[in-house]
């Protein structure tokens, strides 16, 4: 009844702050993502506040560099294709119409016009999804003054959390109750382990993914292929998701910017198959391994569930929360098979004799 108590009183305080929450998510996380940078400085002989400035420093120094490099051009692309979206969808209609005899031929009238329906419905879709762009944005709470206040505080949260990260951790093993430390110490120790496979490891196929797409789709001449590529990469954490979104727009704006030449349209597709194939037998088994189990419908209704009620700041505890919530699951599944309820009186021996 304690640790329900616990978790309801945590979730009304997310629910009740959730419009400052921002900054403190972010700082917890950049905190976290940063700690094992800190206690190697720590264990080169470095005092614990010069580790955590230096470390901090280093990474805001990077994080400005990338921003004052790149996010000019990359968001004078972003632009331009939401403005051009509308353009390509309306050529890939002339398109499939001056197709539409060949495709007549080949699927017959009756599937053809159902084909031609369906497209004409996802053009339709995206273009209201476009015009709700910027409400959206407003309504997950990405504003100019969000961001400012998480440009200003997330460092000075990432800082004091940093500096006095052992004692946080030391206090709260100090507060178990002792009869069951050691098994809390197990599950959280579970835990952490889960969540360096999704944050780290996960994070670190996410940039490498961005990476890839954008330079690849740059280098080929794709119009937005920057754009397009950080896209894909970015929303690579959700199962399939980042890679279908960017194999749809890389494909339809190649159709129209390529056409005739199929050699380039093939390529934009071998792009996206051939990063996937790397993707699932190199960088994830490597990066994150077996550390996180979490089924991919359970991770997207995480997604959409915690970013309907906590806007912007579920979609980034959304991830972190699943992989917690996975590990107590299976902790109370074996729990459960491990007791009377399950086992029976006699302790699954009638089970086994029969």
């Amino acid at each position: 009844m304690i640790w329900v108590g616990l978790l309801v009183a945590l979730v009304l305080a997310l629910w009740v702050f959730r419009a400052i929450l921002l900054p403190f998510v972010v700082g917890a996380a950049l905190a976290y993502l940063l700690n094992p940078l800190v206690n190697q400085l720590q264990r080169w002989r470095f005092n614990r506040a010069w580790a955590t400035t230096v470390v901090l420093l280093s990474v805001i120094t990077i994080v400005l560099g990338i921003f004052f490099m790149f996010v000019p051009l990359i968001g004078q692309q972003i632009i331009g294709l939401i403005q051009r979206l509308p353009g390509y969808v309306a050529d890939l209609q002339d398109l499939f119409a001056r197709w539409s005899p060949e495709i007549n031929a080949w699927l017959g009238p009756e599937r053809a016009a159902q084909l031609e329906s369906t497209l004409n419905d996802m053009a339709g879709q995206v273009l209201v999804f476009i015009a709700t762009i910027p409400g959206e944005l407003v309504n997950i709470g990405i504003t100019g003054a969000t961001m400012i206040g998480v440009t200003v505080l997330t460092p000075v949260v990432a800082f004091y959390l940093l500096l006095d990260w052992e004692g946080m951790v030391r206090g709260i093993e100090g507060l178990l109750p002792q009869d069951h430390k050691g098994e809390i110490n197990a599950i959280l120790k579970d835990i952490d382990k889960s969540m360096a496979g999704v944050i780290r490891g996960q994070g670190g196929v996410l940039l490498i993914d961005a990476a890839f797409y954008a330079t690849a789709l740059s280098l080929i001449g794709l119009n937005f292929g920057l754009v397009i590529g950080l896209i894909a990469g970015l929303f690579s954490f959700v199962p399939f998701v980042g890679f279908a979104v960017g194999f749809g727009l890389s494909v339809g704006i190649a159709l129209v910017q390529f056409w005739p030449n199929w050699w380039m349209v093939v390529l934009v597709a071998g792009i996206f198959l051939f990063w996937q194939f790397i993707e699932g037998n190199i960088l994830y088994p490597k990066l994150v391994g077996s550390a996180i189990s979490i089924n991919p419908v359970w991770m997207m209704f995480a997604l959409l569930a915690l970013g309907a009620v906590f806007g912007f700041v579920g979609l980034l505890l959304a991830v972190p929360m699943a992989a917690i919530a996975s590990v107590l699951v299976r902790y109370g599944v074996r729990k459960y098979k491990e007791s009377t309820l399950y086992l029976g009186r006699n302790g699954g021996a009638n089970g086994s004799a029969g």
